[in-house]
């Protein structure tokens, strides 16, 4: 999405994702396989409703955008700020997204495209790299905090999206040879699961000159799930353990209604670009390799328009009623997952608040609900801003609060970069499994500990817990124990391994940063379900804070 507006009855949006095309090369990279929870292991496939790894386990992927390949700066943006590109990522993985969807253009992947914008003394190792290279470094990293990469083509060209997936200047030929080509470039790095074909396909022309992008209309040139087809098949070909990720359109005719003739016939059922599903379950994707298909719609609130429903008497009562029609049927039918691709808000009407609160109940809490991507890291979407502020570093937490009890945070190996440059702080992969109890002796001097209640909501709280040894001398490895009332129960943890067992919760330090200095302390964040409480007789290792 950059911007997006509806139509009267109508009802489409313009987005601010972008579109990419792709370029041929070969890339060694180094396969990041997450561990068993959160991102799953291996590769993924799909299940009824569900999204699956290697083993079966269910995954939610619960991610983030982060743009800038589809504009004409062709990389990142952000890469000018004063944290690192590595320090960005610490802190989404921190925060608990455990999946990165990158929008791209076609212009960013072509032979000798440059990228710009980048702070060479924040990232000296990203200067003279091209925006693929970048990319992949990106991708790497990622995939070393066990997160999990989307690649979304956002746009044909940096200059704007197209309602259909092709233009005069880049045909249908070029966007599938492009596509087979990124298959290809990552074929062997299991971080990368798919490939969101084309952003926001929607409607243009009045009907019923329609001569945007339908659903079900059978106009090989204009129908989406036929192009959907074509493409998603010509990559599996390629990479048949990838994810086609196919994103509705706004209108099904692929025409905007005539709002402004008085004749309702004229009219006709229209949604946010990429947002309106409601036909594919009469005429569905069909991909070549079985339990490969995901529906991705967008959704958005008034800071992008003001659909009609914002205003309805019974707002939000009647939300479940519009999500069900337009994308939520397929999951409830158990036909395909969702993985709503974007979905943000500035939050600066209260009927946005309210909005992404109950969107939010909507895609389900726990592994068992609705996949999504929201939009976006970016403060600089114009209609939606980001969770990262201005500065690229501090955190919206009004936004924070309400996605929280929805992340699932990435497993993987741990940070490779213990002490990274820049402003971004290091950060925690946690992981399920148990974690053995450190035997290190208790800190000569003790500790002290610091709880803050970040948000609570019904049923469930988010906190954070701060310790500080007050030794003399280094606590390695670290281990945090403290508390809680019974039937108050851990959701999920981050910046170490955190598990329960009864009502005693251990959060042990990660791998790649073991030992808690003199003087140093350590923030752990969670979520929790039950009454809010505060966590009690908290220890560092044994000395009691």
């Amino acid at each position: 999405m950059h911007r997006r507006t509806a139509l009267g009855g109508a009802l489409t949006a313009l987005a601010t994702a972008a579109a990419g095309i792709l370029v041929a090369a070969t890339v060694s990279t180094t396969p990041a396989v997450a561990a068993a929870s959160g991102t799953g292991t291996g590769y993924l496939h799909t299940s009824g409703n569900k999204i699956v790894d290697s083993t079966g386990a269910t995954v939610r992927l619960t991610g983030i955008n982060w743009f800038g390949m589809e504009t004409d700066n062709k990389t990142f943006h952000g890469l000018w700020s004063s944290n690192t590109w590595r320090g960005q990522l610490d802190t989404m993985a921190r925060l608990g997204y455990n999946t990165l969807r990158i929008p791209y253009s076609n212009d960013s992947i072509k032979p000798g495209a440059t990228a710009t914008g980048i702070n060479d003394f924040v990232n000296p190792d990203l200067i003279g790299l091209s925006p693929l290279q970048i990319l992949d470094k990106v991708i790497d990293y990622a995939g070393s905090k066990g997160m999990r990469v989307i690649l979304d083509r956002h746009r044909p060209t940096s200059a704007g999206q197209s309602p259909l997936w092709y233009t005069s200047g880049v045909s249908e030929a070029t966007w599938i040879a492009d596509w087979k080509t990124m298959a290809q470039r990552y074929a062997n790095n299991p971080t990368v699961i798919g490939a969101d074909l084309h952003n926001e396909p929607h409607a243009e022309g009045t009907n019923p000159a329609a001569t945007g992008a339908c659903w079900g209309c059978g106009d090989t040139a204009r129908d989406w799930r036929l192009a959907a087809e074509r493409a998603g098949n010509a990559i599996l070909g390629v990479q048949p353990n990838w994810l086609i990720f196919v994103e509705g359109v706004s209108c099904p005719s692929g025409g905007l209604s005539n709002v402004w003739d008085n004749d309702p016939s004229n009219d006709e059922d229209c949604g946010w670009w990429g947002g309106n599903l409601s036909k594919a379950g009469q005429f569905p994707v069909r991909l070549n390799v079985a339990n490969r298909l995901v529906y991705s719609p967008h959704e958005y609130a008034t800071s992008v328009y003001r659909q009609a429903w914002f205003d309805d008497p019974s707002y939000p009562a009647n939300m479940p009623a519009i999500w069900d029609h337009y994308w939520g049927y397929l999951y409830k039918q158990n036909i395909a997952p969702i993985m709503m691709g974007e979905f943000g808000t500035t939050l600066q009407d209260p009927k946005d608040k309210i909005w992404l609160e109950n969107l939010m109940a909507y895609t389900g809490t726990g592994v068992n609900g609705m996949s999504f991507t929201y939009w976006s890291w970016n403060p600089n979407s114009g209609d939606t801003g980001g969770i990262a502020n201005d500065d690229w570093t501090t955190v919206n937490q009004a936004k924070q609060s309400i996605l929280q009890p929805y992340l699932i945070p990435p497993s993987g190996s741990g940070n490779p970069n213990p002490t990274p440059t820049g402003t971004g702080s290091p950060t925690a992969t946690p992981t399920s499994s148990p974690t053995a109890t450190p035997t290190t002796p208790a800190p000569s001097g003790g500790c002290t500990a610091s709880y803050k209640q970040i948000n609570a909501w019904a049923g469930g709280f988010q906190g954070e817990l701060t310790v500080k040894n007050t030794g003399t001398g280094a606590v390695n490895p670290w281990s945090v124990t403290w508390a809680w009332p019974s039937g108050v129960t851990l959701q999920s943890g981050w910046n170490a391994t955190v598990t329960q067992s009864g009502t005693t919760v251990t959060a042990a330090a990660p791998g790649w940063s073991p030992s808690l200095a003199a003087g140093a302390s350590v923030t752990v964040g969670f979520t929790a379900n039950g009454t809010a409480a505060s966590p009690a007789t908290v220890k560092l290792n044994s000395a009691t804070c």
